[in-house]
């Protein structure tokens, strides 16, 4: 079921808040979330189970969204797989598993990022401001700015790539990225060829200086490469040089 969120108090602004989207059973961490992020510039909805949530996400869908995973009735993972079959809206899961498998399943899975509980609002709002600002979303103060970020497509071989729409296409045929994903891929055929670390993949793709670790740089590229054998089952255009990184070839 969806709650009302508590406010802190408006703000006046020349730009719509940025909408987040809060999904977990435990109402005080949805009330002090929810605060914090308002303090921050942010609008939130708050729901308590994934049902609810899921039918809200698809009729008015907010700007990025934060799932628990053990959740009643319907779990994040579940949550998360339903929506990622008809949405590619920003997503981070918040949990207290903190379990390598439960991580790597999350971002296999299609989320953007994850944070394990217990959590610093510092580290939240960091990873918020970062992914809405690969999809060009007007951030509260602070923010940053996404004018610098190039808006040409890109046309490598069978590639295409649109950042202004973030829309991608193999030979034609159109594959569903998440932000994140978008952004490694971009990053890889900025340079066809070129080996990137994964540090060199997360600074593309992490650009406020936040702890990022290798295996998962190594889940998005995984997940990244299922979605274009989904439409190629012979796609190899995405090289790994173990201990390097990773590379695109366009030929």
């Amino acid at each position: 079921m969806e709650i009302a969120a508590p406010s802190p108090g408006s703000a006046t602004s020349n730009h719509p808040r940025p909408v987040i989207a809060l999904v977990d059973d435990d109402r005080n961490i949805l009330t002090t979330v929810s605060i914090g992020l308002q303090s921050e510039g942010f609008d939130t909805r708050l729901y308590t189970d994934g049902e609810a949530a899921l039918a809200a996400l698809m009729d008015n869908p907010p700007d990025l969204a934060v799932f628990d995973i053990k959740m009643p009735r319907m779990d994040g993972m579940e949550l998360l797989r339903r929506l990622r079959a008809q949405s590619s809206l920003p997503v981070i899961f918040l949990t207290s598993k903190d379990d390598e498998a439960d991580e790597e399943a999350g971002l296999e899975t299609g989320a953007d990022d994850y944070i394990a509980k217990p959590f610093s609002l510092r580290l939240l709002v960091a990873r918020i401001r970062a992914i809405l600002r690969r999809g060009d979303t007007h951030l509260p103060e602070g923010g940053g700015d996404n004018a610098s970020r190039p808006a040409e497509a890109i046309s490598r071989g069978r590639l295409t790539m649109d950042p202004a729409r973030h829309h991608v296409t193999w030979d034609g045929r159109p594959v569903s990225l998440t932000v994140t994903e978008f952004l490694l891929l971009e990053a890889l055929a900025a340079r066809p060829g070129v080996i990137k670390s994964r540090n060199q993949l997360m600074d593309a793709a992490y650009q406020d200086d936040v702890f990022v670790d290798d295996r998962t740089v190594d889940s998005h590229i995984k997940r990244m490469r299922r979605k274009f054998r989904s439409v190629d089952s012979e796609f190899s255009a995405i090289s790994t040089l173990y201990g390097a990184g990773y590379s695109f070839t366009d030929g």
